[in-house]
């Protein structure tokens, strides 16, 4: 048989069919995995990275209120310890409490803050008490006029209050 005269018609045979495209959709196994994966590394970073921060913070507050208990015994000036410790509670709890008007607190309404955030209360010494008042009048006195307050005292509260855990949430004032 000649090939030139058979007709493709009498073997009744079919065109050549191609398979379909390969879909995108569903995918396979290795890209669910690799997905995981990264929403798993992706979540890990932020947590880490939020652990790591609120690690430091506590390390920058615990180093510079080493700074100024080493400062006052060299210097044994209780002026300006008051003023130190005045000003870096103030920058820690604005920065404890960034959504809330802190900066604005003064008098009174920040003892009574202090107070209702320090979760170490130092052997009953409160920030309404005559040691804690002199963070209110300290960075505004000159600076042989403090003399008479317990350093000790006021050096153990204020460590209280900045090393102590602070959550995110402000109890409610009444001013």
């Amino acid at each position: 048989m000649d090939p030139q005269t058979i007709d493709p018609q009498a073997l009744n045979l079919r065109d050549i069919h191609l398979p379909e495209a390969i879909s995108w959709w569903p995918l396979a196994p290795g890209w669910w995995l690799l997905a995981a994966a990264l929403l798993i590394a992706i979540a890990f970073t932020f947590i880490a990275r939020k652990i790591y921060l609120g690690r430091q913070l506590r390390r920058d507050i615990t180093a510079e209120l080493e700074a100024i208990k080493q400062q006052y015994k060299q210097t044994r000036n209780k002026s300006q310890l008051a003023k130190s410790l005045s000003i870096l509670i103030r920058r820690a709890s604005i920065t404890f409490y960034p959504s809330k008007n802190i900066a604005g607190l003064t008098g009174e309404d920040w003892l009574v803050l202090l107070d209702q955030t320090n979760a170490n209360s130092a052997a009953g010494i409160s920030f309404e008490s005559d040691t804690g008042r002199i963070l209110l009048t300290a960075p505004y006195q000159p600076e042989d006029s403090l003399a008479d307050f317990d350093a000790q005292n006021l050096i153990r509260l204020c460590e209280s209050w900045l090393l102590s855990p602070h959550i995110k949430t402000l109890p409610v004032t009444s001013s």
